[in-house]
């Protein structure tokens, strides 16, 4: 098969497919949440960087070429450092002979450059480029492809290596994570095999791989967090920066736990669904037939856990809220109908005041928690009713347009602090955007006696 026809096939293939086969194909695997510089050059040509930032831990990890000095005209020239390689882009079928350059006399700038603009010129902020280096007959090639930060490959992307909601670049040996990932369900596969084989996975199921609910995660993952901080409750005006520790409760700590219960869940499920409960002595054949036989409740079954991991989010995050809000002494009601029947997840300190002759009533609010926005933010603008409203989220990949429209409404958007001035976002320069921490201070403290 030729280069261009295998190429041709890849890019039929949808992007989850995409990443899965190089995941299982390449020896080391870049990943790099990309920079606004990294991608804004595909499509605006006022932009000078004409690729993607590369740090220099990635660079001299061994994952590229090995860079030479480039001859230069000029005698005693600072030394730029290079070398060019072979890239392969099937999401745009694309061939790229790439560059990677470092310029000696800016510190450790480098650079990855000759890249298709079409592979980046309509990510959305905090999207990532991932690089699989394969061998082949005549040396390396580099498989590339860019993950949409809104796409649903993004939750594979993450599945796959564990990143956390700090992670910004690193390159990985999945044949190490592979293993990793068997040592951690070798034991509690020998439990699994050890429950069928007497009949009792069902009762297996119940005690040793049932799903905890929304609330009781959210509480798992609280409990890690302040026994790791020291702490006895999570008050936001005590906590540096309670945004970040949102984002670290919902998008990390508890993502993990989470992670981890499913994975039992559906391990225990899958031998359920193809082995059936009672135990006997299946040769090869009769566990290929069934596998067969259940192709489709198999399908059904991945697809749940892959809905659940989107339900889990919004519940996450809304439950961090409540704890921070209670912990530090704030009232709030919670799913309040309002006249347009929208349930605005809290109103601050109650509906009875905001909706008061008071003089001091605009001083309430309602506040809206979105792990993710996408289209959804759209939505708030029935929650106001002429009231005060402030919309939260962890979500990194809001473009700068749409917060421009969400100030046009009067929304105020409440995010991480570390988001605030992150290169990956487009939160920095707008008004109507503030940290976690400020909201607290700024719009609720100076009005928590009159509440």
């Amino acid at each position: 098969m030729s280069s261009q026809t295998e190429m041709a096939l890849e890019q039929a293939a949808p992007d989850a497919g995409l990443l899965s086969r190089l995941f299982a194909t390449a020896d080391r695997i870049m990943v790099k949440k990309l920079r606004n510089n990294d991608r804004d050059w595909a499509h605006n040509r006022s932009k000078h960087q004409a690729g993607v930032f590369i740090p220099v831990e990635t660079r001299d990890s061994g994952f590229f070429p090995e860079l030479t000095v480039k001859k230069r005209k000029q005698a005693g020239a600072a030394e730029i450092r290079e070398a060019f390689f072979l890239t392969v882009w099937p999401q745009v079928g694309e061939e790229r002979t790439s560059h990677i350059v470092h310029y000696t006399s800016k510190g450790n700038e480098t650079h990855l450059t000759v890249l298709p603009k079409a592979a980046f010129a309509d990510l959305l902020p905090a999207s990532f480029l991932v690089m699989g280096r394969q061998k082949k007959r005549d040396g390396w090639r580099y498989e590339c492809l860019t993950i949409d930060s809104g796409g649903d490959e993004f939750e594979l992307l993450r599945d796959l290596f564990g990143l956390q909601a700090d992670f910004v670049s690193g390159v990985f040996e999945p044949a190490v994570i592979r293993s990793e990932e068997q040592e951690k369900v070798l034991d509690f596969a020998g439990e699994v095999i050890a429950a069928w084989m007497q009949g009792e996975i069902g009762f297996f199921a119940d005690g040793r791989a049932a799903m905890p609910t929304t609330l009781d995660l959210a509480r798992e993952a609280q409990a890690v967090f302040m026994r790791e901080r020291g702490l006895t409750k999570i008050d936001p005006f005590a906590l540096e920066a309670p945004g970040d520790d949102l984002r670290t409760l919902s998008r990390t700590i508890e993502w993990n736990l989470f992670r981890e219960h499913q994975h039992r869940k559906y391990a225990v499920e899958l031998v359920r669904l193809v082995m059936g409960e009672t135990p006997y002595t299946p040769s090869p054949a009769d566990i290929i037939r069934r596998l067969i036989d259940t192709r489709q409740e198999i399908d059904a079954l991945m697809l749940s856990a892959g809905q659940q991991r989107k339900s889990r989010a919004g519940y996450s995050y809304e439950h961090h809220i409540e704890v921070m809000l209670r912990d530090g002494g704030i009232p709030f009601e919670k799913q309040v109908v309002l006249e347009s029947k929208k349930r605005p997840d809290f109103i601050l300190p109650s509906l009875s005041f905001v909706d008061s002759d008071r003089f001091d009533a605009k001083t309430g609010l309602i506040l809206s928690a979105k792990t993710t926005l996408r289209e959804r933010w759209k939505q708030v603008e029935r929650e106001m009713g002429g009231r005060p409203l402030f919309l939260t989220t962890v979500d990194e990949n809001i473009a700068g347009s749409v917060i421009e429209d969400m100030a046009s409404i009067g929304v105020r958007l409440v995010i991480p602090e570390s988001l605030l001035k992150a290169k990956e976002a487009e939160y920095a320069g707008h008004a109507n955007v503030v940290g976690f921490g400020q909201f607290c201070r700024d719009f609720i403290k100076p009005h928590l006696a009159a509440w």
